[in-house]
């Protein structure tokens, strides 16, 4: 039987109302029959919620979990619950002016943060014995945190669609004062055993609490892996995410809304780029699921539910070589260490990468010659500090420097075209930005330009005026 799996982020989320009549009440079509049916969503947390439980996912300002972790005497982790629980009641109070509803939404919600913080209190009196060390529980704190953003808001959804006579089932996968402790695939498939799709509209928590410890691997990136997961495992046919904007030939704050356009199609490799830059169309490793499975992936606008969206298939490569996307990121730090001792030694490197990889800190890539070996980081000024140091700890005569930088990155599914690398880079010299450094693969599929941070803006706009808005390709798009 044809389903689909979909995610709704959380952007998406806090504009419940326009979910509502733009997805979950709008029927679509399946065996020729228009139905609500046949479709599974997964549910991110309302935007800001997972924030305040753990950590700004953007400004690092501590959540409940960043300050719990601290171990501080005056314990300010109460008063970062408090305010996240009033946060969720406000958005209670605005979904549901019916007191009867509202009441069993803050009931729900209540009920969890109880449960939260008298687990909380009772593990700092257990870690205050030398017995029990902090560190050691602090991933399962961090899991537990992150499954409450998730089941508000699924539980509020099954609420919402109740109300408008939808049988909607709420899918609780967060294992919560459960005493079993199956693997990832197991809950899924248990959790769907039972479910008629044909008859339930599923709303599912996009955290799984399972024995893999999902928090653990992939972190803030959960919620698509449960999305990937359902999918693979319940046989979807099509997985379809639900996102504030189109995915586009760049972003429009930096390159005006009238000169870009929603991408009609491409493949994994272009995902896998967007994901390595933080740009994330879905998580490198939820795709590689669906990948193996030959699921299709659409990436649709929440808010223009007409538009088709963008799929992402295997087996999509652009009739004519393109460059499709213009993306990147601010603020990547480049940390240089430069060492005549690594000369003609095979094993210099090697200690080097494991402490890049215990930092924390995500690589999106690297390059070297005979001497130097240049990391470029995405991660906080605190996990950079801590690197440097531990690397001068093992590298005593090395010299050691960091340097804040931003990344652009041309991107498409067949860019071999000659000359493309010249013109490139003739558009950020005529736009006045100097390249620090740049990377192309032999597949290229991508090729990456290290820019002054301050540049970024610039640097974007003028590849995209250069590589799509005055190629062939797009003026064929426009005249389309």
């Amino acid at each position: 039987m044809y389903h689909t799996v979909e995610k709704i982020g959380g952007t998406s989320m806090s504009r419940y109302q326009e979910v509502l009549s733009n997805i979950w009440l709008r029927p679509q079509t399946h065996s020729g029959k228009q139905t609500l049916f046949q479709r599974i969503f997964v549910v991110s947390a309302y935007a800001g919620i997972t924030d305040g439980l753990l950590e700004h996912k953007k400004t690092g300002e501590p959540g409940v979990y960043a300050l719990f972790a601290e171990m501080d005497d005056k314990r300010p982790w109460q008063d970062k619950l408090d305010t996240v629980v009033e946060h969720m009641l406000a958005i209670n109070a605005d979904m549901f002016p019916a007191e009867l509803q509202r009441k069993r939404a803050d009931q729900f919600i209540r009920g969890r943060m109880t449960d939260v913080r008298e687990c909380l209190e009772n593990l700092e009196v257990v870690c205050s014995f030398g017995h029990f060390q902090l560190d050691d529980h602090l991933h399962r704190v961090r899991e537990m945190l992150s499954a409450l953003g998730e089941a508000q808001s699924a539980f509020n959804s099954v609420l919402l669609l109740r109300q408008h006579d939808v049988n909607a089932t709420f899918v609780d996968l967060t294992n919560w004062r459960s005493d079993d402790q199956l693997s990832f695939d197991e809950h899924i498939r248990q959790a769907f055993e039972t479910i008629d799709l044909a008859q339930e509209m599923p709303i599912v928590t996009g955290y799984t609490q399972c024995r893999e410890g999902l928090m653990r691997t992939f972190d803030r990136g959960y919620s698509e892996m449960t999305f990937s997961k359902i999918a693979t495992v319940t046989g979807a046919k099509e997985a379809i995410i639900h996102k504030e904007y189109h995915l586009s030939t760049a972003d429009p704050a930096l390159v005006g809304v009238d000169v870009i356009h929603p991408i009609g199609q491409t493949n994994y490799d272009v995902a896998d780029q967007l994901a390595n830059l933080g740009m994330e169309a879905i998580h490198p490793r939820a795709a590689a699921g669906l990948r193996k499975k030959d699921i299709i992936l659409t990436i649709k606008n929440t808010f223009e539910p007409e538009h088709a969206g963008t799929q992402i298939r295997n087996d999509y490569s652009a009739g004519k070589p393109k460059v499709e996307i213009i993306a990147g990121s601010r603020n990547v730090w480049a940390l240089e260490v430069f060492d005549q001792d690594m000369v003609g030694d095979a094993q210099y490197g090697q200690r080097m990468n494991d402490l890049v990889f215990e930092s924390g800190v995500r690589v999106l890539t690297k390059d070297f010659n005979a001497n130097t070996v240049t990391f470029y980081l995405k991660g906080n000024k605190r996990r950079i500090n801590w690197l440097m140091d531990r690397l001068q700890q093992v590298y005593t005569d090395a010299d050691i420097r960091v340097e804040k930088l931003a990344m652009v990155s041309a991107i498409g599914s067949d860019m071999k075209v000659p000359g493309l690398l010249q013109k490139a880079a003739g558009a950020l010299s005529d736009a006045g930005v100097n390249i620090l450094s740049v990377h192309q693969a032999m597949r290229q599929v991508d090729m990456m330009f290290l820019v002054g941070d301050n540049d970024y803006a610039a640097a974007v706009k003028a590849l995209h005026t250069s590589l799509i808005e005055k190629a062939d390709t797009w003026q064929q798009a426009v005249s389309a």
